[in-house]
């Protein structure tokens, strides 16, 4: 099974990333997703985990189909929150045992409403450390980057700091999502003058809908640029011109990274084909042969 960090090694990477369904309609719909989109032939793949481990099974379980099942290569996230140490060298003992090779470790958000969560490993650079333990170098390990800084951080020099240690520590970066270039460009040139030239993917969510896409920007600290937001709000109630114009805008935001030498692109799929398909065309990517 190929690792991220070698790919990375190889070339410029195109990959998605989908979450595990909690329905059995989800479960049809990421079903027919993958189906649309392993033609495209991803570099790789990805799949979340669910605060605090809620999705633990379900985690492993779709990315072992795919290992299994699929010409995908999976990546597997696992997050420290409300987790023993014990318990999460046993989740990568799992992975390793079965085959994956790719890791994303992340600190990780509590669930809803939990008002004490505890981290037995407080960082996700402990996290790594673990990965690389248990995996007995088996795994590429990567880690996530927040372009804008992350929304808990204190100040972006800060946020700087612990991103660059954090990258060193692992093998390459994925981003939260971001809707112009220079915000990412402006990250790696900050990290660079920080000594740390760890590849770092950035992430791509089209907008499809305009109320989720702010929610999740404020969530994870993306400034929403006022521009697209006008326009966007515009039509709102036209799901289709909606969809078109986040597919416009994701694919010159694309087109831009690549230009800038990004190692890749990152699609967060939403377990949704569509508009990752359209935007992969715009772009002139070839399909793979399977």
């Amino acid at each position: 099974m190929p690792r991220i960090d070698d790919l990375l090694a190889a070339g410029t990477t195109y990959s998605f990333e989908f979450f595990p369904p909690r329905t059995d309609a989800g479960e049809r719909k990421l079903r027919d997703t993958l189906n649309e989109l392993e033609p495209l032939g991803p570099s790789f793949v990805s799949v979340t985990y669910g605060a605090g481990g809620s999705t633990r099974e379900r985690t492993h379980q779709i990315v072992v189909d795919m290992l299994e099942r699929t010409t995908m290569t999976p990546m597997a996230h696992l997050t420290a929150v409300d987790h023993r140490r014990t318990e999460l060298a046993d989740i990568l003992a799992r992975y390793r045992d079965a085959g994956v090779r790719n890791i994303l470790a992340l600190r990780g958000d509590p669930p809803a409403g939990d008002e004490a969560p505890f981290w037995e490993l407080e960082r996700a650079v402990d996290l790594v450390g673990l990965a690389r333990e248990v995996g007995d170098g088996q795994f590429a390990v990567g880690v996530a980057a927040h372009p804008e800084g992350h929304p808990l951080s204190p100040d972006l020099a800060t946020d700087r700091r612990h991103l660059a240690a954090k990258l060193t520590a692992a093998d390459f970066g994925v981003t939260q999502f971001f809707f112009e270039a220079r915000a990412y460009l402006a990250m790696v040139e900050e990290l660079a003058a920080l000594g740390c030239d760890t590849p770092i993917l950035p992430g791509v969510m089209p907008v499809t809908n305009v109320r989720q896409i702010e929610r999740f920007a404020q969530l994870s600290g993306a400034a929403f640029p006022t521009a697209l937001a006008d326009r966007l709000h515009a039509v709102e109630d036209r799901p289709d011109e909606v969809r078109r114009i986040g597919v416009e805008m994701a694919t010159q935001l694309c087109q831009d990274l690549l230009d800038a030498g990004a190692p890749g692109l990152h699609f967060y799929t939403l377990n949704s084909s569509t508009s990752t398909r359209e935007i992969y065309a715009n772009l002139g990517l070839p399909a793979a042969t399977l």
